[in-house]
């Protein structure tokens, strides 16, 4: 925009920044009795107004980026909230006739050409295309992390490490383990064995249903971090088919103690335990 554009638009943007409050307290009292996080938005609604204002007067991509700031923000509270992301597309797109409006009243009182006119028209409706899509691109990356971290939380809880006594623990593992939940596997194994201060650690397999390659190395690393830090390993659940498959894998487990049930293991350490 030249310099002579910015005065004259000047006025429309004084005349948002101060009807904002009303505006959006409009806005509250329209939609509160539908979603209560209406009242609770109020410093959101008044910041895009200001925004709406101030982008008025700016180049488009000074705008863009106090709009991709403002969407960031909003798509946090959002998801945080478990609130939809219409509730944000409502809340930018609501104030598109309105602000045009006040740019046709402001306007008017000058000598503006047709062609000006629809050049302010277009930069303000390119701003609230511009907010459409940053909001929408923060809400679902911000979606997609809680998702992830969610997921993530649900694998720990997967791979419990269960206190039997004060040195003795038991790891019951339960369907298949990819790539992702053995690193988990590692990682709460070490973490939570050296925490308790473990002398042991039944690993029952009772609930896996296949052992191959990349489950056998997977365990084998859990078993040598483990040794590394004390912590003795014991296996249990190891039943006939899953035996004959890591036979049938060349998969050698010599050094590590094997009990076909989980009660059998626990007497065995129990056992040393007592002789300790």
């Amino acid at each position: 925009m030249k310099l002579l554009d910015v005065q004259r638009l000047q006025t429309v943007k004084d005349k948002i920044i101060q009807q904002k409050e009303e505006l959006a307290d409009r806005k509250r009292q329209n939609l509160a009795e539908f979603h209560d996080i209406h009242t609770e938005l109020t410093s959101f609604r008044l910041d895009l107004l200001t925004i709406y204002a101030q982008s008025i007067v700016s180049d488009k991509e000074t705008a863009a980026i106090l709009i991709e700031n403002w969407a960031g923000k909003m798509a946090n509270v959002l998801v945080e909230r478990e609130l939809p992301l219409d509730l944000a597309l409502e809340e930018i797109s609501y104030y598109r006739n309105i602000i045009g409006e006040i740019i046709l009243e402001e306007l008017d009182k000058q000598v503006v050409s047709i062609k000006e006119l629809y050049s302010v028209i277009s930069h303000f409706n390119a701003i609230i295309d511009c907010a459409v899509q940053y909001i929408s691109k923060s809400y679902l990356n911000d979606y997609k992390h809680n998702i992830k971290y969610a997921q993530y939380a649900i694998d720990e809880l997967s791979v419990p490490i269960v206190r039997m006594t004060e040195t003795v623990g038991i790891l019951p593992l339960v369907g298949d383990l990819d790539t992702k939940r053995a690193q988990i596997l590692i990682e709460n194994a070490l973490t939570k064995s050296s925490e308790y201060h473990l002398a042991w650690l039944i690993m029952d397999l009772s609930a896996v249903p296949i052992i191959d390659t990349m489950v056998a190395d997977q365990l084998f690393k859990v078993i040598r971090g483990l040794e590394l830090i004390g912590v003795n390993v014991v296996l249990s659940g190891i039943r006939s088919e899953i035996a004959q498959t890591m036979v049938g894998l060349g998969i050698k487990i010599d050094h590590v103690k094997t009990f076909a049930s989980l009660h059998q293991a626990a007497a065995y350490t129990n056992a040393l335990n007592t002789m300790v």
